[in-house]
């Protein structure tokens, strides 16, 4: 498979380094270095692009890609608000999109082990709940997409949390989201639940990169002569 990596920092060397492991060729590098070559005639020359770059430019490189006929995945975050555009410029174009906080495999298993500890948590009141993440310093993002995603999952299953905030608060109806920036972590993401008897976490570490790399080339092995948005939990088959 000929793939695009639209975003070559660390993450996008990742990238490659597993795709090339994996029999495919990178035939398309972009990075702020040369965004002459980010166009449509260069991206329709490739059979899936890889995207991570940044909250500014994610929405124009995944239209680009959708409107080349490329399928796409996506694993830049704080662009999200605009996340139904895209989902309708796929459909329009019959496309291939995939969107994901985390590709990491390990990480897609602590969602699903969230979702059900929230679902058990949200008859037990004498419980809060607190969500804490860490990375490493050039994360410009806070909180972490992956906090984000967390949280959502706890206020779906415990509704007496209408929203979450990214430091401490007394308010019982907000979800605190805590972030710390220390190098050299790849990520952690802890969720807590504190009671005066007790208390019960769940604790996801990455230990490098290699996790997220790996997931973003299956995902885009999957989404190869599929139409239509897709997750994560599609590609692994939660």
């Amino acid at each position: 498979m000929k793939i695009a990596l639209i975003g070559y920092g660390k993450m996008g060397k990742a990238i490659e380094e597993i795709a090339l492991g994996r029999g495919h060729s990178i035939v398309l590098r972009i990075s702020s270095q040369n965004q002459q070559d980010n166009t449509i005639v260069n991206i329709q020359k490739v059979d899936a692009a890889i995207e991570f770059t940044n909250p500014e430019s994610a929405f124009l490189n995944i239209q680009r890609c959708l409107e080349a006929g490329v399928p796409v995945v996506s694993g830049s975050t704080g662009w999200l608000s605009r996340l139904k555009e895209i989902e309708a410029l796929c459909e329009n174009n019959q496309g291939a999109f995939l969107y994901a906080s985390n590709f990491s495999v390990g990480v897609n298993i602590f969602y699903e082990l969230n979702r059900k500890l929230a679902a058990l948590m949200a008859s037990q009141p004498d419980y809060t709940v607190r969500i804490t993440e860490i990375h490493h310093t050039h994360k410009k993002d806070a909180p972490s997409g992956t906090a984000i995603a967390l949280a959502e999952q706890v206020m779906e299953k415990i509704q007496r949390k209408k929203n979450w905030v990214n430091h401490i608060s007394d308010n019982l109806d907000e979800l605190e989201i805590l972030s710390e920036r220390i190098d050299p972590v790849p990520g952690t993401h802890r969720i807590e639940y504190n009671s005066d008897i007790d208390s019960i976490e769940i604790i996801h570490t990455a230990h490098n990169r290699k996790g997220f790399a790996t997931g973003a080339v299956l995902a885009a092995e999957f989404l190869a002569g599929k139409k239509g948005v897709y997750q994560m939990k599609d590609v692994l088959g939660i």
